[in-house]
């Protein structure tokens, strides 16, 4: 079997597995297969393949119907684009709606990989959706017999044209590509679809497969785009425009959503594609058929309707529409807050007031009174002011595009500049990004001439939505937004004793909920949006929500140290990374313990959050950057109680964590087997 790169199998015997006992959870299962990989030369480092996957896994499980699993990952350490296989005896839970596993394939790509390795990967997760594969995966008696059933669907022999057609059940690029107006105009009714999940390999392909094989038992054609990781071919625009609705089945946003607007809509992850795809499609003809159905471009469903399976709810939909902003403004925040923390490093506290001065009237050459480390400081904390003064219009920019779009993007920007210029700061982002998104979308909806059509989302949308967000802010919203961030500022630097130690327990709830999720990400905006170093009220929110985030990682690393038989192998190896993770302030690092045990790991990670949280507001501790865990030490306020805030925080979510999985049982509580791996060869 060949491959793209120097013929190199993408699977082969040394990566098959056959009725093996793996363990009784996912997290073991992929840590083998990921050792597999490993040991074959496939992957450089068994644990950090180990960790995209379950990284991946974290994001939604990959467990189909079926019995079968699909875990998948881009990676570092990966080397080649190679498939591990096992078939399990017993089965193992991967999240599936119908029961665990017994077929498992573990997808690897690199970093990097190229379209044409993409392309093989998910011919292999179409083919799991045909049931004759399937069994011919379980009735397999070798690992030759498999290796040679997966080289039949990812590289399957040269067939006659017309017998290419018959048999493909999708083919986006080429059919999409070859219809013409007249034909797309006589051809029966048709549904439209985009399917896309995070990673791009599998799920992407297997729901596009689904769609198109139920609307061959409904006797509808099904048309499927699918922005994959081996590329993309849009659908051509006469087969959109003909289609009697869409299905958008993705966990992404959805590239060029604007060329399905005004269609009928029906939204959803990509796995309920996989899971429900007959049930999908008679939605879709079902909103075909309803005028007040959901349509692309955020029409509402009419009061009273019924169909609810259209566009996402309004909550969810908001959440989605703010967390897009949030994430977009995070880097400028992170590489802003740590420059002006290195320009406070080398030029002092003070620097903040006359860097700009020595960045325009001073060089290299020239250097100002203080000398070279002076004039560093000035231009790195220039930098980073200058970076960190997108935030808001970032914010608010990004707000908007989630809206509308790329049309909305230039009112949204405006409307967070004109926040910072009055005043109004995170909270007139917030709001004026809202309004820019949705006049921007309104706006889109106007009847103009075909003739001005081009002209719309490059200029119609941008000046006027523009126009009415400004005038909107300026006139109306701008000073009473600007009033009520005076008086949170104001509340906040008036906060004393028990009431700044409430909120630094909510705050330390907040970072370690969910861990890099809608609530923690709610918590480091807010103590971000407000970082001043003239505030000391927002030095110490700043200071609870580091300190807090740095409690999980550190806690489970502690726990997995001190009481490591109450953990299984893969999480011990968690542990030894998660001492550095948790030191960087990446609460993500506690991901994998919360994932495969939430119900006795969050809560006591949570409570050893607001421990931190509250000790760090009790003591005064500050901190004027907005990232880096200890490694900012410099830019930290007190810094023996950030210490002592930060062990005490991990010291009682660790005691918890332990507590509870030796006295309280958990629902996915490791076999013996699993925790001491000795024990399964008595």
């Amino acid at each position: 079997m060949s491959s793209p790169t120097e013929d190199q199998q993408i699977i082969a015997e040394d990566l098959i597995l056959l009725d093996a006992d793996l363990g009784e959870s996912k997290d073991a299962v992929i840590e083998r297969l990921a050792g597999v990989l490993a040991s074959a030369g496939r992957a450089t480092d068994t644990d950090a393949l180990r960790d995209a996957a379950l990284a991946r896994e974290a994001q939604s499980a990959t467990g189909l119907p079926g019995g079968i699993a699909i875990p998948h990952c881009r990676s570092e350490a990966v080397t080649s684009a190679s498939l591990g296989f096992a078939r399990l005896n017993p089965k193992v839970d991967f999240g599936a709606p119908d029961g665990p596993a017994d077929l498992v394939f573990l997808i690897a790509a690199p970093a990097g990989a190229g379209s044409a390795h993409m392309k093989l990967l998910s011919s292999l997760a179409r083919a799991l959706v045909k049931p004759e594969f399937v069994t011919s995966l379980r009735n397999a008696s070798s690992a030759t017999e498999i290796v040679t059933l997966v080289d039949g669907v990812i590289n399957p022999a040269a067939k006659p044209a017309a017998a290419t057609a018959a048999a493909a059940p999708v083919d986006t690029a080429k059919h999409s590509a070859a219809a013409t107006p007249a034909e797309a105009s006589t051809a029966p009714k048709h549904i439209v679809a985009v399917t896309a999940c995070p990673t791009g390999i599998a799920h992407t392909y297997m729901a596009a497969d689904s769609l198109v094989a139920a609307g061959e038992r409904a006797g509808v054609t099904v048309h499927v785009e699918t922005q994959g990781s081996s590329g993309s071919t849009p659908l051509d625009p006469s087969i959109i425009a003909g289609a009697e609705a869409v299905i958008f089945a993705t966990d992404v946003g959805v590239k060029g959503r604007e060329r399905f607007a005004g269609k009928p809509v029906i939204s959803s992850g990509v796995k309920r594609a996989i899971n429900e795809p007959d049930v999908m499609l008679t939605e879709a003809l079902r909103a075909a058929l309803n005028p007040d159905a959901a349509r692309v471009g955020g029409t509402a469903v009419a009061a009273g309707s019924n169909d609810s399976a259209g566009e996402l709810g309004w909550g969810t939909r908001i959440r989605q529409i703010l967390l897009t902003g949030v994430s977009y403004m995070i880097p400028f925040v992170a590489a802003g807050g740590l420059l002006i923390a290195l320009g406070f490093l080398l030029g002092g506290y003070e620097i903040s007031g006359v860097a700009e001065d020595i960045v325009v009237n001073n060089s290299i050459t020239a250097l100002p009174d203080g000398g070279l480390t002076t004039y560093l400081g000035a231009v790195l904390f220039q930098i980073g002011a200058l970076s960190f003064s997108f935030l808001v219009p970032a914010l608010a920019g990004y707000i908007s595009y989630a809206i509308a779009d790329r049309p909305g993007l230039a009112p949204g920007f405006t409307a967070g500049a004109v926040a910072v210029l009055v005043g109004a700061g995170f909270i007139g982002g917030l709001v004026g990004g809202l309004i820019a998104g949705f006049v921007a979308l309104w706006i889109s909806k106007w009847k103009i001439p075909a003739v001005l059509r081009g002209l719309m989302p490059v200029v119609i949308i941008p000046l006027f939505a523009t126009l009415i967000v400004g005038a909107i802010m300026f006139l109306l919203l701008g000073k009473p937004l600007a009033a009520i961030t005076s008086g949170l500022t104001d509340w906040l630097n008036g906060l004393s004793g028990s009431s700044v130690i409430i909120l630094g327990i909510i705050l330390g709830l907040m970072m370690c909920f969910d861990l890099g999720g809608p609530v923690n990400k709610a918590a480091y905006a807010f103590a971000t949006a407000g970082l001043s170093v003239t505030d000391t009220a927002s030095l110490r929110i700043m200071a609870a929500v580091m300190a807090a985030g740095m409690v999980p990682p550190l806690a489970m690393a502690l726990a997995s140290t001190v009481r490591s038989r109450l953990f299984t192998e893969a999480e011990r190896e968690n542990g030894k990374a998660a001492w550095f993770l948790g030191a960087a302030f990446i609460s993500e690092g506690a991901i994998p313990f919360a994932a495969a045990d939430p119900f006795r790991v969050i809560p006591s990670m949570m409570a050893g959050g607001a421990v931190t949280g509250a000790m760090i507001m009790a003591f005064n501790v500050t901190l004027s950057a907005p990232h880096g865990g200890i490694f900012v030490f410099f830019a930290i306020g007190n810094i023996l109680w950030f210490i002592v805030s930060l062990a005490v925080g991990t010291i009682v979510s660790a005691f918890l964590v332990v507590s509870a999985k030796q006295f309280v049982k958990g629902k996915n509580a490791p076999t013996e087997a699993e925790l001491d791996p000795a024990l399964a060869t008595v």
